[in-house]
């Protein structure tokens, strides 16, 4: 490393501490309340789903843990365990036990290239290996305070990590755009169709079984590491209606299941078994090569009077959504909606020629969204290239 010196966290951060290992209730206004889903590698992002708590809840809170503008901010449990982000923010605000506060010493560390080094894949995938847990995976403050951290002279740190935030923000920009156009073909959609709440178009209300050829719930085999066909499942199914094929199993089917089991482009996905927020989640499958669905998933293939894209994007809305909240019930925190409920949903039906005309603006989107895709995994590998080479000394 260059001839740096490393040093304990606990030597290198003047306080270490983690937030309530109580759960106070979720207002709908109050103070602030920071958890892991608010902290992502480009930041500290309350305001995209904002949780307060109340007034007493945070003082109680708040006399343990005291976060400043400049503290590094780090998931220490969870399916996201591992991510740090510098607190940018001035008011005060609570934390769950999930986060951990690192306060570093100024004369020795400073929080922009403590939370970059924390976030580089090769000190996170070592950092991890000192999970303990079974249930559920966490790094323990001990496991923290004991990390050692290199620390090359203060203004070398500063160069680094101003290194690194302009490379970030090129990576920034894509994920931007992508955002956008997510919210691209919904606003296509409305523009079409009109909101489907009130239909100001007076197209025909059908219900989405009559738009559709078949609705089926997939496998219930477990899926392994390898297999002749890979598995979508809940987590393949994102929020804004892809496929995401990042994190695959595999499984085999039989000949005689696969006609059954096997998902063919078109084929509409909804995910019918979820946390409340996010059961109804519904993507079109645009692959070429076959793949298997698992059990909380629906399969629906629409007739040749219909459009895939068109119901895709109607499940999608915000209106679909009330809807769905409003019938789906809840068993242990789990939230579900049967075949049956999914297909006696209301829809607006606008002739196929519309719909067709649709979809071919939604592949436009598509197109757009995978030159914008290819472009940040470019980004992604030349920052991860810049990561491996700063905290090596080699830039």
């Amino acid at each position: 490393m260059n001839g740096w010196k490393t040093m304990p966290l606990a030597d290198a951060c003047e306080k270490i501490t983690d937030g309530t290992h109580h759960s106070p209730p979720i207002q709908s206004a109050g103070v602030p309340y920071v958890t892991a889903k608010h902290i992502k590698e480009d930041g500290c992002d309350f305001f995209s789903d904002p949780w307060f708590v109340s007034e007493d809840d945070h003082r109680a809170i708040f006399s343990r843990c005291d976060p400043r503008p400049g503290d590094v901010l780090y998931i220490k449990d969870g399916a996201t365990t591992g991510i740090a982000a510098v607190n940018r923010y001035a008011f005060e605000f609570s934390m769950l036990s999930s986060v951990a506060l690192l306060r570093p010493r100024a004369a020795v560390l400073t929080p922009e290239f403590l939370c970059h080094w924390l976030n580089a894949p090769l000190v996170k995938r070592r950092i991890l290996d000192g999970m303990v847990g079974v249930a559920i995976r966490r790094l323990t403050l001990e496991k923290i305070k004991a990390i050692r951290v290199p620390l090359p002279p203060i203004p070398e740190q500063r160069r680094i990590a101003e290194i690194l935030d302009k490379a970030d923000a090129l990576r920034a920009k894509r994920r931007a755009a992508l955002a956008q156009l997510d919210t691209l073909t919904q606003s296509i959609f409305l523009d079409m169709f009109g909101d489907p709440a009130t239909n100001p178009k007076g197209w025909p209300v059908r219900t989405t079984g009559d738009l559709l050829e078949s609705a089926s719930y997939g496998t219930s085999e477990k899926s392994e590491a390898t297999g002749e066909f890979p598995v979508l499942r809940m987590n393949n199914i994102s929020r804004t209606g892809d496929t995401d094929l990042s994190d695959l199993k595999y499984m085999n089917l039989d000949e005689g299941e696969r006609d059954r089991y096997l998902v063919r482009t078109g084929d509409v996905l909804f995910n019918r078994t979820n946390s409340p927020e996010l059961v109804g989640k519904t993507a079109i499958f645009r692959e070429a090569r076959p793949m298997a669905y698992a059990g909380y998933l629906i399969r629906l293939r629409v007739n040749r009077e219909n459009d895939p894209e068109y119901l895709a994007c109607f499940l999608n809305t915000a209106y679909s959504k009330r809807v769905l909240r409003g019938m789906c019930k809840s068993i242990v925190g789990m939230a579900n909606i049967n075949a049956t409920e999914v297909q006696a949903i209301r829809i607006p039906q606008p002739p196929v020629r519309v719909q067709n005309e649709f979809a071919c603006r939604v592949a436009g989107v598509e197109k757009l969204k995978s030159m914008h895709r290819n472009s940040l995994a470019e980004f992604d590998s030349l920052f991860a290239s810049l990561q491996h080479r700063a905290f090596r000394g080699l830039l």
